[in-house]
């Protein structure tokens, strides 16, 4: 399975609080983004390679670090620009992106062990779900999709263990002074009935992104930047998911259409 895939190739104007996501070559990396524009939160797939300056210029309100599926430890395991965590960014690692926080900021990632895989029943600090952090106001015990094999065991200096399973001892990590926090778990996927909460307070609660941004927005500035690119010239839309379902005559159609250009991206 590859390190990384490409990053979404449908490039526009982003909105003044955005979300940017990085993919360390996780199939979860695109529902992330899709859930995070559930929220109504603008959002960017981006390959893990992307460094701090490059970022830095980009200015994103928030960051998401997705799931892979290679162990921290591996030779040529995916790793970020460690610049990226002293730039004030708030930043939310999932699965892979919480052990590799935990990894690159001085903590202990245990190998092996049993692992979890599927539902399981992961366990909220007593302080966790009363105070201001990402876990505010949820269940003091609740089912989490987990789908690790290594997992954090001591958490890096400065950071608190705020939520526990069987066989993750650390389950969420945070440190709010630096704005940094992990979870172990899958929020993205339905089979966490709390996981769409999760994504939203860290994006609106502790990243302050503006949910005012919706999917007619995107259209609207995709196209129009197309049309900027593209000008009196030709281009070639490839799409994927429904539209394959279509017929040969309604592709023949669409393609005839040059007035409305679209946007040739990756599917979410």
């Amino acid at each position: 399975m590859p390190a990384r895939v490409p990053e979404v190739s449908c490039r526009c104007t982003p909105p003044t609080r955005w979300c940017w996501s990085s993919t360390s070559g996780a199939q979860y990396a695109q529902l992330i983004a899709r859930r995070v524009r559930e929220a109504n939160v603008y959002s960017e797939i981006v390959p893990h390679t992307i460094t701090a300056a490059e970022l830095a210029t980009r200015a994103p309100a928030a960051i998401i670090l997705s799931g892979g599926p290679k162990s921290v430890h591996v030779e040529g395991a995916p790793v970020i620009d460690p610049g990226v965590y002293d730039l004030g960014v708030p930043i939310l690692g999932i699965c892979y992106g919480s052990q590799l926080i935990a990894q690159q900021l001085g903590g202990t990632v245990a190998r092996g062990g049993s692992g979890e895989y599927g539902r399981t029943v992961m366990h909220l600090d007593s302080d966790a779900s009363a105070g201001c952090g990402l876990l505010a106001g949820l269940p003091a015990n609740q089912t989490v999709w987990m789908s690790h094999f290594d997992a954090i065991s001591v958490p890096p200096e400065g950071f608190t263990a705020t939520a526990s399973s069987e066989g993750a001892p650390v389950a969420v990590l945070e440190n709010p002074d630096r704005r940094i926090w992990g979870v172990q778990f899958h929020p993205e996927v339905h089979h966490t009935p709390h996981g769409q909460d999760v994504i939203e307070r860290f994006l609106i609660e502790l990243a302050g992104c503006s949910a005012g941004w919706t999917m007619a927005d995107f259209v609207e500035v995709a196209v129009a930047d197309i049309r900027a690119q593209v000008g009196d010239g030709r281009a070639i839309c490839g799409l994927s998911g429904e539209s394959t379902r279509r017929s040969p005559r309604h592709w023949s159609t669409r393609r005839s259409v040059r007035s409305s250009p679209a946007c040739s991206s990756t599917p979410v």
